[in-house]
C-alpha cells in the first residue's frame, strides 16, 4: 500500500486504507459532487511508522490505565503523543507527504493552503459517531507545515478524550489506526452543516444549519446557526429559523490563522443562504442520502458563490417509533426556555450548571446537565446525565450528536439556560419540542415508567417477516450493538478486519512459529459475536483481503505488487494457494464447534469456479471438520460463479450471499473508484438484476438459503426487488436494520395483497 494516495482514487470500500472521512470525500468525488480535491496520507502509513519506529509496543503499554481516573487517563496521552512526536518517521513516508503536497499545488498553480483532517480507520461507523475525538489542522501551507500538521494528526489519535471515547465505546486502541486527509482549503463566507433526513426522526425533511465564516462554529456549537429545513416531496423551504450569530471563525489575511471575530452589527440576524442555495444544498442532500441507501451528515461551504460539499457520514443517531425516550412533555407546566430539538424524550431532574470539565463530578445519574456548550472532555458526564440543556448550538454540534448517540433527551440553542436555570432547580426537559419546563411534569415521570427496559434506552416493537432480516459486523466489538438490532442473525462477519487489526500478517505468524497464538485470536474474536447472536447463524467469510493492505504489515515486505489488487490474489484465489493460512482459519472453526458454537457458519469469498469450493472442503475434511454439521456457502461476486450456480448447488452448498459491490464492477467493467467511469455504477443494473434474480431462482428450487450482505441490500428499492425475488434473507448494516425490516414487511404485505387480489 502507497503511504499516500488521492482521494478520487479511493470510495467507501477503502476505510481500513483512509478511514471513514477519506473513504467519504473519494466516494463523493467519485459520483461528481463538489469536494475539494486532496490526498490522503493512508493509516497503513501510520501503522508503518510506528513498527518501523519501534514504539508500538511502548505506546499500546502506555494506553493500559483506568480512563475514568483523570490523572491516569492525562499521563496516558502525554506519553503517547511524546512518543509519535519524537520518533522519527521513515524518510520514504516523509518524502511521500512532501512530494504529494508539492504535487497538489502544481495542479492548483499555487502553493495551496490546505487542512489537514484526521480519519480514524474506525470512525464515522454507523453506530458510532467519533464526533470531535481527533484533530484538524486548517490553513497549513508549504510541504514542512503539512507534514507536521501530518504528525499532530496522528498523535490526537492518542488524545485523553479519543482514549477516552475509544474505551467506552469498546474499540481496541491497537485495532485503530489513522489516516490524515491533506484537502485543499475552502475560505468560506459562509458555511455550516446539513442533514438529509430530521436526525432524530428520520423524516424526508433536509435540516440545513448556516452561519458566517468557517463551519467550525456550527460544529463546536459556539454559535446558534440559522435553521432552514425543506421538505424532499414538494422541494419547497418549511421552515426558517433565523438566530442571532454573535461570532464568526475566519482566516486571517496577514497570519493565515483561524481566529475568531465578532459578527458585523449588520450580519448578526441577516438570513445567512439564499433560497437558491437552501435549495441547491438540499439537492445535493438526496443526491448523497440516495448513493449511501442511508441518510446523511453533511458538512458544506460557500467560497465566492460556490458550494462545496466538505464532508458526508452516515446519521447515527435516528430514532423512530422503534426507538424513543417517551411521548412529549404537557401539562402544567410553566416554560422556562425554548431552543431547539436537538435528542428527542422527555426527562425529569435536579440542575446542574457546568462551567468546565472540571465540575463535571457533580452530576450525579439522572441530573439535567445545564452548560453554555458542550465540549468532548464533557462527555463522562454527559453519560451520567439524564438530560442536557444548552446555551449554544444547533442540530448538528457536538452536543446535540453525543445526546443523540447516548439517547440523552437534549434541548440546545437557548440562549440563556445557564443565565435563568439554578442549581438545585426541579426541571423538565422534552427534547423532542425544545421545551424546558418548571418543575417536574406528570408525564415525563409516566412517560419514564412505560418504557420496556432493553440495551442502551432502545426499544423495538418489530415486524415479523417470512424474509429474514441479518445484520453485517465489521468487529467483534460491534457484536452488542448488532445484536441489539434483533437481527435473525448476522449475514456477513469480515475476517480481514480482525487480520488487519493484529498489524502482522498471517504469514509472520506462521514464519514465526506462533500459529496458535494466530488461532486464538481468531477463536476469541468470532466467539464474541458467536456468543452474542447463538442459536441464530453468524456466517464469517474467510479471509478476503487484497495484497496491498497487508503489504504495510509486519510480515507483509514480500507481498506482491499487483496492478490492480481487487482483481488479483485475493479471497479463495488466495487461500487455496497459500493453503497453510487456510488450514490456520479451518481449525479456528473447528475449535469454534468444538466449543458448542455450532451457529458459526463458513463463507469463501470471490469463487469463480466450483473447483475452488471442491478444494476448499478437501482442506476442510483434512484437517477433521464434519461438513455435516457446519454451512458451508460462497459469496456470489463475480459473474463465473453466478452463472455456474447449479454446479455449486449440485455440489452441495449449504447457501450463498451476494457481494453486490464487487458483483456490480464486475458485471459492468466498472471500476467505482475511477472518477472517468464512477458514474457507470449501479447495484441496479439490468444485469446485475438478471444475474442475481437467476441465481435466486436456481437456489430457490433446489432448497439452498439465498443472501445478500453487500451495501446494496440496505438500499429501500432494491430490497423491494429481492423480496418479490425470493431472496431467504437480506443482510444489513447495523443502522439500516430497522429500516429494512420494515421495507421488507410492507413488501410482503403488498405482494400477498396482490396475490389475493388476482385470485379474486
Amino acid at each position: 500500500m502507497e503511504a499516500v494516495v488521492w482521494l478520487e482514487d479511493v470510495g467507501k470500500e477503502d476505510l481500513s486504507i483512509v478511514g471513514g472521512k477519506g473513504a467519504s470525500l473519494g466516494e463523493m468525488i467519485g459520483i461528481g459532487v463538489p469536494v475539494p480535491g486532496g490526498f490522503a496520507v493512508t493509516a497503513q502509513a501510520f501503522r508503518d511508522f510506528i513498527n518501523r519506529a519501534g514504539i508500538a509496543d511502548k505506546l499500546f503499554e502506555a494506553l493500559n490505565v483506568d480512563v475514568n481516573q483523570e490523572t491516569e487517563l492525562h499521563r496516558a496521552e502525554q506519553t503517547a503523543k511524546k512518543l509519535i512526536m519524537d520518533a522519527k518517521v521513515p524518510k520514504d513516508i516523509e518524502e511521500a507527504i512532501k512530494t504529494r503536497y508539492e504535487e497538489l499545488c502544481k495542479r492548483e498553480g499555487k502553493q495551496v493552503f490546505v487542512a489537514v483532517r484526521s480519519s480514524a480507520t474506525a470512525e464515522d461507523l454507523p453506530d458510532a459517531s467519533f464526533a470531535g475525538q481527533q484533530e484538524t489542522y486548517l490553513n497549513m501551507r508549504g510541504a514542512e507545515d503539512v507534514f507536521n500538521a501530518v504528525r499532530k494528526c496522528w498523535a490526537s489519535l492518542y488524545g485523553a478524550r479519543a482514549i477516552f471515547y475509544r474505551v467506552e465505546q469498546g474499540f481496541e486502541h491497537n485495532k485503530v489506526n489513522l489516516s490524515a486527509i491533506v484537502q485543499l482549503m475552502v475560505d468560506s463566507e459562509k458555511a455550516g452543516v446539513m442533514f438529509s433526513s430530521q436526525p432524530s426522526t428520520g423524516e424526508p425533511l433536509v435540516v440545513i444549519e448556516a452561519a458566517w465564516g468557517l463551519g467550525e462554529s456550527v460544529v463546536s456549537g459556539s454559535v446558534s446557526p440559522d435553521n432552514y429545513v425543506v421538505d424532499r416531496k414538494t422541494k419547497k423551504i418549511v421552515n426558517r429559523y433565523i438566530a442571532t450569530k454573535e461570532i464568526m471563525i475566519t482566516r486571517d489575511a496577514k497570519t493565515h490563522k483561524t481566529t475568531t471575530a465578532k459578527v458585523p452589527a449588520k450580519k448578526k440576524e441577516a438570513v445567512v443562504l439564499t433560497d437558491k442555495e437552501i435549495i441547491e444544498l438540499a439537492r445535493y442532500g438526496e443526491i448523497l442520502e440516495e448513493h449511501y441507501g442511508l441518510p446523511q451528515d453533511i458538512e458544506w461551504g460557500v467560497e465566492k458563490n460556490k458550494i462545496y460539499i466538505l464532508q458526508s457520514r452516515p446519521i447515527t443517531t435516528i430514532s423512530s417509533e422503534k426507538k424513543a425516550a417517551g411521548p412529549a412533555a404537557s401539562g402544567s407546566g410553566k416554560i422556562l426556555l425554548n431552543g431547539l430539538g436537538a435528542a428527542p424524550g422527555v426527562a425529569s431532574g435536579i440542575v446542574k450548571i457546568i462551567t468546565s470539565g472540571r465540575d463535571l463530578d457533580k452530576i450525579k445519574q439522572g441530573d439535567i446537565m445545564v452548560t453554555k456548550m458542550t465540549m468532548p472532555d464533557m462527555v463522562p458526564g454527559m453519560k451520567r446525565a439524564g438530560a442536557i440543556v444548552t446555551d449554544e448550538g444547533g442540530m448538528a454540534c457536538h452536543a446535540a450528536i453525543v445526546s443523540r448517540e447516548l439517547g440523552c433527551p437534549a434541548v440546545v440553542g437557548t440562549k440563556k439556560a445557564t443565565s435563568i436555570l439554578k442549581d438545585g432547580m426541579e426541571i423538565t426537559v422534552d427534547g423532542g419540542k425544545g421545551i424546558v419546563y418548571e418543575g417536574i411534569v406528570a408525564q415525563a415521570a409516566q412517560a419514564k415508567a412505560a418504557l420496556p427496559a432493553t440495551a442502551g434506552g432502545v426499544f423495538y416493537s418489530k415486524p415479523v417477516t417470512a424474509t429474514e432480516i441479518k445484520v453485517n459486523v465489521s468487529e467483534p466489538d460491534r457484536a452488542e450493538a448488532a445484536a441489539a438490532t434483533q437481527a435473525d442473525g448476522v449475514g456477513l462477519l469480515r475476517i480481514e478486519h480482525m487480520i488487519l487489526g493484529m498489524g502482522k500478517t498471517p504469514n509472520w505468524y506462521i514464519r514465526s512459529g506462533k500459529t496458535e497464538e494466530y488461532i486464538s485470536e481468531l477463536v476469541n474474536g468470532i466467539k464474541v459475536v458467536a456468543d452474542a447472536f447463538y442459536p441464530r447463524p453468524v456466517w464469517v467469510r474467510t479471509l478476503d483481503a487484497p495484497t496491498d493492505e497487508f503489504r504495510a504489515m509486519e510480515g507483509g515486505e514480500g507481498e506482491p505488487h499487483e496492478h490492480n489488487p481487487m482483481l488479483g490474489w485475493r479471497g479463495i484465489r488466495r487461500d487455496m494457494t497459500e493453503t497453510d493460512h487456510f488450514r490456520l482459519e479451518v481449525k479456528a472453526f473447528k475449535r469454534l464447534h468444538e466449543m458448542g458454537l455450532t451457529n458459526v457458519g463458513i463463507m469463501l469469498p470471490m469463487v469463480q469456479h466450483v473447483s475452488e469450493f471442491q478444494k476448499a472442503k478437501s482442506i476442510m475434511r483434512d484437517v477433521g471438520l464434519d461438513l455435516d454439521k457446519i454451512d458451508v456457502g460462497v459469496m456470489i461476486e463475480t459473474p463465473g460463479a453466478a452463472l455456474t450456480i447449479e454446479d455449486f448447488i449440485e455440489d452441495g452448498i449449504d447457501f450463498i450471499s451476494f457481494g453486490t459491490n464487487d458483483l456490480t464492477q464486475y458485471t459492468l467493467a466498472v471500476d467505482r473508484n475511477n472518477e472517468n467511469v464512477a458514474g457507470l455504477y449501479s447495484e441496479l443494473h439490468p444485469a446485475v438484476l438478471k444475474l442475481i434474480e437467476y441465481v435466486v431462482e436456481q437456489c430457490r428450487e433446489a432448497g439452498v438459503k439465498t443472501s445478500i450482505c453487500g451495501q446494496a441490500g440496505s438500499y429501500p428499492e432494491m430490497a423491494k426487488k429481492l423480496v418479490e425475488m425470493g431472496i431467504t434473507s437480506i443482510s444489513a448494516n447495523i443502522d439500516a436494520v430497522a429500516t429494512v425490516r420494515d421495507t421488507v414487511a410492507r413488501s410482503e404485505k403488498i405482494l400477498i395483497l396482490d396475490a389475493l387480489r388476482n385470485r379474486d
